[in-house]
């Protein structure tokens, strides 16, 4: 399973509503990804993917714009994308996002 949040530092509460794409890598490349799923975080800022365990590299594309239209005046980023490897599938991987109108920052939880 692959999970999210998002924390909005500026507001120091959960970004509801932002809309997350998870997308695995075509034949081991880096540059041509195919969709998986997407989904809404919840009022908690959270969202869960229930997807096979694969091993491979994968992206976690953030659509931040039309949280940050709503709920800044001003911002810079219009999407977040991580990208990151899986390799050992017996674990669960947890990517939280912390977001502000001009920057983000990403870690692997647990």
């Amino acid at each position: 399973m692959i999970s999210t949040h998002v924390l909005d530092t500026s507001k120091g509460m959960p970004a509801e509503g932002i809309e997350v794409v998870l997308e695995i890598a075509k034949n081991g490349s880096s540059s041509e990804f195919s969709e998986i799923a997407r989904g809404r975080t919840n009022a908690d800022g959270r969202h869960s993917f229930d997807c096979e365990k694969l091993a491979g590299t994968y992206r976690l594309t953030f659509q931040i714009s039309e949280y940050l239209e709503e709920t800044q005046s001003d911002f810079f980023f219009l999407t977040a994308p991580v990208i990151f490897k899986i390799s050992n599938t017996g674990r669960k991987y947890h990517v939280p996002l912390l977001l502000n109108p001009f920057g983000y920052s990403t870690y692997r939880g647990s």
